[in-house]
């Protein structure tokens, strides 16, 4: 098995078109499991297969835990893309990381400004041994590539379809 690489620093290159232009997309489904209830007792399937997980509803919101939750997800996937940025910037830069790391908090509450819900996150970088100053700075570079932390600073643009018939080839349940 080859070894595992970073990705190319190309991935840093600007972007000048006046569209987005698309590098990777993925498409992932969930459907409602025994409960008939994504969240609760979902199962998540990418169109790959390389993601294939139980969804489960946290005990603190009366679940019984042992799965995963859609939090749980965001967390992840949010620290593994400023995790990534981090690394491509600093080796641009040549900056040794060393033992870095990321933790993303993410917590779902009531937002008060339409009563509904809300996700709030918080993103500790460790980055033992290095200068504050330096440190700073790469997590502040980091910020503004990182399309995660653009996403939780500036919202995301997207689109929600309905489809009311199967469509065919889609596997549904």
């Amino acid at each position: 098995m080859p070894r595992l690489q970073p990705p190319p620093l190309s991935l840093l290159d600007r972007h000048t078109g006046p569209v987005f232009a698309p590098l990777y997309a993925t498409r992932v489904t969930v459907c409602g499991g025994e409960a008939g209830h994504g969240r609760a007792s979902g199962v998540a399937r990418s169109d790959d297969g390389a993601l294939a997980l139980d969804l489960r509803l946290p005990p603190a919101l009366g679940g019984p835990g042992g799965g995963t939750n859609p939090e749980q997800l965001f967390a992840a996937a949010y620290g593994a893309c400023f995790h990534g940025a981090l690394h491509l910037l600093a080796t641009k830069n040549g900056i040794a990381l060393g033992r870095s790391a990321v933790e993303v908090a993410v917590r779902l509450g009531r937002d008060p400004v339409d009563g509904h819900h809300a996700l709030q996150a918080d993103v500790t970088v460790r980055l033992p041994g290095m200068a504050r100053r330096v440190a700073e700075e790469l997590v502040c570079a980091t910020e503004r590539v990182c399309p995660y932390a653009k996403m939780a600073r500036q919202g995301i643009e997207g689109t929600v379809r309905v489809v009311v018939a199967d469509e065919p080839g889609k596997t549904v349940g």
